[in-house]
């Protein structure tokens, strides 16, 4: 399982090695990062606490090796690409096993991941294969005052080396999008995972290496984000920083200077749902939305904003659903598992006992064990309350009740937050309306907010990020336009008379 057989080479130990120059090594701190199993409190794993001096060597070699990968065909770079899919979905069980241990995904979801992860890769690949393969031929004459004696032809290149920051959520699936895209577009990579999530991070890396990437060009630093964080942004190697996570993506962009930057920082998703409504359907999916993987999930829905003359059979049929949710270990795929630190629990309580305080309607008794939170609907919700702001990240869903519509989509679009939002109604022309309204990357009609297909463009506003995500965008980012003009001395046309005398 994780570290062993094919993965023995990654493991020093106890701890985990980390990736570069086509090797496995331990660093020359001879320190450690705990990684602390959320469900039992306790360490689990134990990854390298790499240096600066180690961060510098990776960049030089990250520089290197993407001159030379440029220069590697594109059927190549795809080539290589699929094979580390197959690799890792081939591998799925040790990646699964720590996705389990280190952030206490259930296990049926944790092998969902790998393999969607795999997927994504080869889709890239092909995807890379066609927009890269394809350039531009423009004419000077079709803008006024131009004759046609200019030619211009655009192509897409590589911005350099490429920094990927996943978050702990999805450190795999959400490695892999800034990975594929990065590579296929001839850039090199350097991976920076979250710690809870490291490990399956490194796994996911040796499948690339068993895969044949050339050495240099893929590097993998774990350590702690107070030591090498900042030195890893700013660094001046970096040509670009794809970072999934919270608030510190505000802060890295203040510092990152001039380089394209795609960032996803977080959402209070709002779900509207108006009289009309299959209600059947809106419970179903504020169960989805808000409680799977314990609402641990960026585009989770976040609050409710309900009519009021349907609010109380809203609220009774998730009442319902929420008693069936089954709380425990994420072994026995649990719908609700421990959620990931402490301090990610005591966060969640404080919303909780701030709306307490404030009046709200607790539908279930407020339960807590550990780092363990028990599925809890508030209704009531009102906006003098934190929660009704605040993404919790946590299986905690509120209920605000709206007279209209406008007062639905005033609450959405006043949050600091543009992630996705939902409506629910079976009027499509008013569903339209409202999304237009909506301050928000995307809007699903009648669905909860979701991530994918992952191919599906995904961005936010506001607070919650810059850049565009999906294979094709993120294709787009890690590239820029490279145009060559041919200058000639007359008016050039492909058919006419005076074609030989122009000679």
């Amino acid at each position: 399982m994780a570290g062993t057989g094919l993965f023995a080479e990654i493991l020093d130990g106890e701890v985990y090695k980390y990736y570069a120059d086509g090797e496995w090594k331990t660093s020359s701190s001879g320190k450690s990062v705990a990684i602390i199993n959320p469900a039992t409190r306790k360490t689990q794993y134990k990854v390298q606490a790499c240096t600066q001096e180690e961060v510098n060597a990776v960049m030089e070699l990250a520089k290197s090796a993407q001159k030379a990968w440029a220069k590697t065909p594109l059927w190549k770079r795809a080539e290589l690409l699929h094979k580390a899919a197959a690799i890792l979905k081939d591998n799925k069980a040790p990646m699964a096993e720590s996705l389990v241990k280190e952030i206490a995904k259930p296990a049926k979801d944790s092998v969902t991941e790998v393999v969607r992860s795999g997927d994504l890769i080869s889709y890239c690949a092909e995807e890379g294969v066609r927009i890269l393969g394809e350039g531009k031929f423009l004419l000077s004459d079709s803008f006024p005052g131009n004759d046609r004696t200019k030619y211009c032809l655009t192509s897409k290149i590589p911005l350099g080396v490429v920094l990927a920051i996943p978050p702990f959520n999805y450190p795999v699936n959400l490695a892999v999008s800034k990975i594929a895209p990065a590579l296929i577009a001839g850039n090199s990579l350097v991976l920076k995972p979250p710690t809870q999530g490291a490990v399956s991070c490194l796994h996911m890396v040796h499948c690339f290496h068993l895969a044949g990437f050339p050495k240099g060009l893929i590097s993998c630093i774990t350590g702690k984000g107070s030591e090498i964080g900042d030195f890893l942004t700013m660094h001046p190697a970096v040509n670009c920083i794809s970072f999934t996570g919270g608030d510190t993506g505000i802060s890295i962009s203040k510092k990152a200077g001039m380089i394209p930057l795609q960032m996803e920082l977080g959402g209070k998703d709002a779900c509207i749902v108006l009289e009309d409504a299959d209600l059947d359907l809106v419970a179903s999916n504020i169960i989805k939305g808000g409680f799977s993987y314990s609402g641990q999930r960026c585009t989770a829905v976040k609050v409710v904003l309900v009519m009021e003359s349907v609010a109380d059979e809203v609220v009774e049929k998730v009442k319902a659903k929420v008693a069936k949710l089954t709380v425990g270990p994420p072994e026995e795929n649990s719908d609700i598992t421990a959620v990931v630190s402490e301090s990610s629990a005591n966060f969640i309580e404080g919303l909780v006992m701030d709306a307490k305080e404030k009046g709200a309607t607790f539908c279930q008794e407020y339960k807590r064990e550990g780092n363990l939170i028990w599925p809890l609907l508030l209704d009531n919700v009102r906006p003098d309350m934190r929660i009704a702001w605040e993404e919790p990240f946590g299986p905690v869903v509120p209920v605000l009740r709206i007279n209209s519509v406008e007062e639905g989509i005033n609450h959405c679009n006043a949050s600091n937050f543009g992630l996705q939002g939902c409506v629910f109604t079976k009027d499509i022309n008013k569903a339209i309306l409202i999304s237009d309204a909506m301050e928000t990357g995307t809007v699903q009609i009648n669905s909860a907010p979701a991530r994918g297909p992952d191919h599906f463009p995904f961005q936010g506003l506001k607070d919650s990020g810059i850049g565009s995500q999906g294979v094709t965008n993120s294709i787009n980012l890690m590239t820029k336009v490279k145009t060559t003009v041919i200058n000639l001395p007359t008016p050039s046309y492909s058919m006419g008379d005076g074609f030989i005398s122009r000679l």
